[in-house]
C-alpha cells in the first residue's frame, strides 16, 4: 500500500512538472519580446573597404628574355601558372579566320614531341593536373594545374606542350570539324546574332575584331599555317609567365631554369602593333539595321559607338558613370524596366580594352510590340545623363558599388598575380590597381556629367535589332526618318570549292 501510494505522489509531481514546464514555455512563446527593430539597410554602418594588398612577389627575366612572376600562397597544397604570349587572332590572316584559335587548341589537343596525345593525357589525369592552351583575340595562353608534390612532372609537361607541339594532322581536321558545327549552328541564338553582327557594325565586318570564321576558311587553313604562326611568336623573350601556390621559390626557379633557361630566343622579334584598329567599313553612324528572324517572340537590341581604352585619363569617371547607368541600382534597370516596364533585361556601359578601342554598348531584350519604345527611352536617359546632373545619392552608389566589386578582384593571390602580369603585358604601369581605386574615389559630381557629355554620342549611335518584322510596330523606321533601315544577311555562305 505503502509502494502504491508513493508511485502515485511520484506520478504526480511528475505531471506537475511536466505541466509547469509546459506552461513556462507557452508562457515564453506568448509573451511580447521586446526587441530592437531592424534598420533599415541605408542605416546600417559598415566599415570602410580594406585597403587593397598585393602579396609579396618576385619579377625576374631568364637570359633568354622570359619574364617570370614568382607568388607563394602555402594555404593549399596547388601550384597554377600561366604563360601570357604577345600574340593573337587578330595578327591571322584575312582569308584564315581560325587559324589562330585552331592553333592554340590543338598545341594541347595534339601532344608534344616526347609524349602524344594520349599519353599526355593518360600523364595528367593519373595526377589530378590540367594542361592548357589557347589563343584570343589579342592574347595567347598556355596554363597548368598541379598538385604541389607532381609539381616536376606537370610542369614538365607544360614546357613541352609550350615549347614543342607537334599539330597531328588529326586533332587539326578534329578541331576544324568541331568549327564546322559551330557555323551550322551560330544563327540559332539571337542573342549571339545581335552580339556578333554589332561588333562588324562598330569594327566593320573585315576588321579582326570583328570578322567571324567561315567554311571557307577553315579550307584555306592548312597544317603549315598553324606550324608558320606558332614559330612567329612562340619563343621566350615574347612570353610573361607567372606561378602562384605551395612552392619554395628558389626550388621554382631552378625548375624553370631548368625547363625553360636553355630555350633559345628569337632575334629580330617583330613588336605586336598596338594602334588603333582600322575600321574596315563600319556602318554610318545614326544608322537602323534590322536582322529577321520571323520565330522569335521578343526583339533583341543593341546600341552604340566606338569607345576608348583602358589607359584613358577619364576611365575612372567613366567606371563612375556605367555605376549609375546600369546593374540593379542604375538607371537603365528603374527607369527602363522598372518604371516603364519596356524590358525584361536592360544595360549601357563604356567597355574600354586595353589596348584597342571598345565599345559604348547599351540595349535589352523586350517583347515585339515595345522594340521601338525601348529604343527611345535608352537614348532619352542617355540624353539625359548628358545634360543633367546626378544626384549626390547616385553618384555615392555608384562609387560605392564599384568600388566593392572591384576588391572582388583581388581575394586570391591568383587573381592578383594574373592582374598584375596583365599590366605588364599591354604596358601599364604596375600601380595602375591603386591609380584605379584612388582615381574612383575622388570622382565628382562634375565628372561624371564632363565624362558622360564627352564620351556619350546620341548622334554616332549605330542600332540593330534581331526581331521579328511584322510584330515590331510601331515600326522601325520612324526612328529615323530621313534614313531606311537596312536589312542585314546572315545566311552562311558554303566554300567556294564545294
Amino acid at each position: 500500500m505503502l509502494n502504491a501510494t508513493a508511485k502515485m505522489i511520484k506520478t504526480q509531481r511528475y505531471f506537475v512538472l511536466i505541466f509547469a514546464i509546459a506552461f513556462t514555455v507557452l508562457f515564453l512563446f506568448l509573451s511580447p519580446v521586446k526587441a530592437e527593430q531592424a534598420k533599415h539597410y541605408t542605416d546600417l554602418e559598415l566599415p570602410p573597404l580594406p585597403e587593397i594588398e598585393i602579396p609579396d612577389y618576385t619579377r625576374y627575366q631568364l637570359n633568354n628574355g622570359l619574364t617570370v612572376f614568382l607568388m607563394e600562397d602555402r594555404e593549399l597544397p596547388l601550384v597554377r601558372g600561366q604563360a601570357f604570349i604577345q600574340t593573337g587572332d587578330r595578327l591571322e590572316p584575312g582569308d584564315r579566320v581560325g587559324l589562330a584559335n585552331i592553333m592554340g587548341e590543338v598545341m594541347r589537343s595534339g601532344g608534344t614531341k616526347s609524349h602524344p596525345a594520349d599519353r599526355l593525357n593518360e600523364l595528367l589525369e593519373l595526377r589530378a593536373a590540367a594542361v592548357e592552351s589557347s589563343v584570343d583575340t589579342d592574347v595567347g595562353s598556355v596554363s597548368f594545374s598541379s598538385l604541389t608534390e607532381d609539381l616536376p612532372e606537370v610542369f614538365g609537361l607544360f614546357a613541352e606542350v609550350l615549347r614543342e607541339p607537334i599539330f597531328p594532322q588529326d586533332k587539326i581536321d578534329l578541331a576544324k570539324n568541331q568549327r564546322r558545327g559551330m557555323i551550322s549552328r551560330r544563327n540559332d541564338d539571337p542573342n549571339q546574332i545581335a552580339g556578333r553582327e554589332f561588333q562588324k557594325l562598330i569594327y566593320g565586318k573585315e576588321s579582326p575584331y570583328a570578322r567571324s570564321i567561315e567554311y571557307q576558311h577553315l579550307e584555306n587553313i592548312s597544317r603549315e599555317d598553324l606550324v608558320k604562326f606558332y614559330e612567329a611568336y612562340f619563343h621566350p623573350n615574347n612570353i610573361i609567365l607567372g606561378i602562384v601556390g605551395d612552392f619554395n621559390s628558389q626550388e621554382m626557379r631552378s625548375l624553370i631554369q631548368k625547363q625553360l633557361g636553355n630555350w633559345k630566343p628569337k632575334r629580330n622579334l617583330a613588336a605586336i602593333d598596338r594602334s588603333p584598329p582600322v575600321l574596315a567599313n563600319p556602318a554610318k553612324p545614326g544608322g537602323v539595321f534590322f536582322i529577321n528572324q520571323p520565330q522569335l517572340t521578343q526583339s533583341y537590341v543593341q546600341m552604340g559607338h566606338l569607345g576608348g581604352q583602358l589607359n584613358s585619363p577619364d576611365h575612372t569617371a567613366l567606371s563612375v558613370l556605367n555605376g549609375v547607368l546600369n546593374g540593379f541600382g542604375g538607371r537603365m534597370f528603374n527607369k527602363v524596366r522598372s518604371e516603364k516596364g519596356l524590358a525584361y533585361s536592360v544595360y549601357a556601359y563604356w567597355s574600354p580594352r586595353f589596348d584597342y578601342p571598345g565599345i559604348f554598348l547599351a540595349g535589352g531584350q523586350t517583347r515585339s510590340d515595345a522594340t521601338v519604345p525601348l529604343i527611345q527611352a535608352l537614348f532619352t536617359e542617355i540624353e539625359q545623363i548628358r545634360r543633367e546632373p546626378i544626384s549626390e545619392a547616385e553618384l555615392n552608389y555608384a562609387k560605392d558599388s564599384t568600388l566593392n566589386s572591384f576588391v572582388f578582384n583581388f581575394q586570391s593571390p591568383g587573381q592578383t598575380l594574373s592582374r598584375l602580369m596583365r599590366y605588364e603585358y599591354y604596358n601599364y604601369p604596375q600601380d595602375f590597381i591603386f591609380q584605379y581605386q584612388k582615381g574612383v574615389e575622388a570622382t565628382t559630381i562634375e565628372d561624371v556629367q564632363r565624362v558622360a557629355e564627352k564620351y556619350l554620342q546620341p548622334d554616332q549611335i549605330v542600332t540593330l535589332v534581331v526581331g521579328n518584322e511584322p510584330d515590331i510596330q510601331p515600326p522601325l523606321s520612324i526612328l529615323n526618318p530621313s534614313s531606311d533601315v537596312t536589312s542585314i544577311d546572315v545566311s552562311i555562305p558554303e566554300p567556294q570549292n564545294s
